[in-house]
Order: C-alpha cells, then structure tokens, then sequence
C-alpha cells in the first residue's frame, strides 16, 4: 500500500476548503488550536510568525523563477507615472474637454516623458529578441516592478517580442494589480519590500534606470551602493537619459565633498538610446 502523503491528500484540502466557506459567508475567522497551522491565517499572520511570511515570500517567486529557466534577468526601473505617446495625448484631451485645467496641466507635464516609454519598450524588445534563439543558459529575461509607466513598456516590450518577462509587483493601495504585458506565470506579489529588493539582485544582470522618482532612487542608490561595497558582483548600472540624470543629481559634487570617491562615478553610465543600453551590456559580458 502507498502511504505517501503530498499536498493533494484530502486532510489538507479540507483545511482550505473550510477557510473559504468561512470567507464567503463573511464570518470572522477566530483562532482554532485545531486548525492546521500552515492553513489558519489567525495565526500566520501574528507578529510572531514574520520571520515566517518572509521566508515563505522569498521562496515562492525564486522555485517559480527556476522552474521557468528565469536566471539571468536585466532589470528595469523608472517612472510608474509615464505613460506611452497616443495614451498622454488622449488623457490631455479628455482633461481639457472636462474643462479640468490643472489635471489637463498635470497631464502635459506627465507627457514630455512620453519618449521614455517608447524607449524603455524599444530596449525590452532588444532583450527578448537577443534571448530567442540563445541556449537556456545564455537567455537574459527583462525584469520590472510589475506596475504601470516604464515598467510596463519594458514588459510589454518583451510581450511584442514574444519573449518571458518577471514582474515583481509590490501591494501598494494605488497598483492593485501588474500590468498587463507580465508573463502570468512570472507575475508575483509582494508584502515586505526588502524581500522584493531581494529578488531584483538574486537574478540581475543588469540594472537600466529610466528617469523616476522616489522608487526609481531608491532602487538605483540600493544596487550602487550593493556594487560599490562589494557585496554584489559588479553589473551594468545604465541611467537612462543622460540631461534628466545629471539634473537630479551632481555625483560631481559628491566627488568634490568627499564622501563618494573619484572611482565610484565609473560604476554607472549614461545613455539616451536603447541601442546604446543594450551596447553597455553587451560590451560589459563581451555578448
């Protein structure tokens, strides 16, 4: 007789099942000693279990990633605000024909950053069709925030070019759901931003940052400072458009204080095209 057990026995399907009869009737679900501990979120989701939920968080988008050959990616940041050519021009329309002038403002603001959406989904296409007929070994995969803006003109990129991309999306109250231009299998959801972080470097290859705000920074000053101490591998840092770069930040200046050194400013470079960020890479690994 076979005794072996596995997550499909019925002890284990009964546990779930009595969970979701419970959330769609809308009863509060109070704690239950007899419960099975790993199917009782009561008790998973106490402060005592943390440790718990971030093991379970960096375990579950890495066995998906390897089971999918996903292990070289380049990873892109930038702006979840931009938004591509045709799709800015239609929302400065619909703002001023709402006569709303502040949002119609906000709009063509938004929409001089436009070309970073084309450019950021021309540079995903350049990936997905270098990867194509590599070995599964060679193939580099495009890897994004999993939201809006130019993270999913690179994914969408990718899509065009009937390639794999990873989208690793945060639950945020403001981006309920990934983009669409994630491969489905590779669309995770993450709480703990740190294991997010975590996920970007285990697979980076590359980093390309695009113009972006406060996460576009602090994704780019994560993987810099990782490379300049050498606790990560050096990889191609690309800060993509060259003029928005060196406005926002004077690593000269850095220089000059004294708190950076001469070197560090060698780590990264600049490029204002998708066929010279793809040309750093390429002249990085000798591709």
């Amino acid at each position: 007789m076979n005794n072996t057990h596995n997550i499909h026995d019925k002890r284990l399907a009964d546990a779930w099942a009595t969970l979701q009869s419970h959330a769609d009737r809308g009863l509060p679900l109070d704690p239950d000693p007899s419960r099975l501990a790993f199917a009782d979120p009561e008790f998973l989701l106490r402060r005592e279990t943390r440790g718990i939920r971030m093991q379970l968080e960096l375990m579950k988008p890495d066995l998906e990633q390897r089971a999918h050959g996903i292990e070289n990616t380049v990873v892109v940041f930038g702006s979840a605000r931009f938004r591509s050519e045709d799709e800015a021009a239609a929302l400065v329309a619909q703002a001023e024909a709402a006569g709303d002038t502040a949002l119609a403002e906000r709009w063509r603001r938004l929409s001089r950053n436009s070309h970073y959406y084309e450019k950021a989904r021309t540079f995903g296409k350049l990936v997905a069709q270098y990867s194509e007929k590599k070995e599964p070994q060679d193939k580099l995969f495009v890897c994004t925030g999993g939201g809006p803006g130019i993270m999913q003109a690179a994914n969408r990129g990718a899509h065009e070019a009937g390639g794999l991309s990873v989208g690793l999306a945060i639950a945020l109250p403001m981006e309920e759901e990934a983009n669409p231009y994630v491969t489905p299998a590779l669309s995770f959801k993450f709480h703990y931003f740190a294991i997010r972080k975590m996920h970007f470097m285990m697979r980076a290859k590359a980093l390309v940052a695009f113009p972006g705000g406060f996460g576009t920074l602090d994704e780019l000053f994560e993987v810099i400072t990782l490379v300049q101490t050498k606790k990560s591998k050096p990889v191609p840092i690309v800060l993509f458009g060259s003029d928005y770069w060196k406005k926002l930040i004077d690593f000269d200046f850095l220089v000059d204080e004294g708190v950076i050194s001469p070197g560090d400013v060698k780590l990264f470079e600049y490029v204002d095209a998708p066929e010279d960020a793809w040309d750093a890479i390429k002249r990085f690994y000798k591709l």
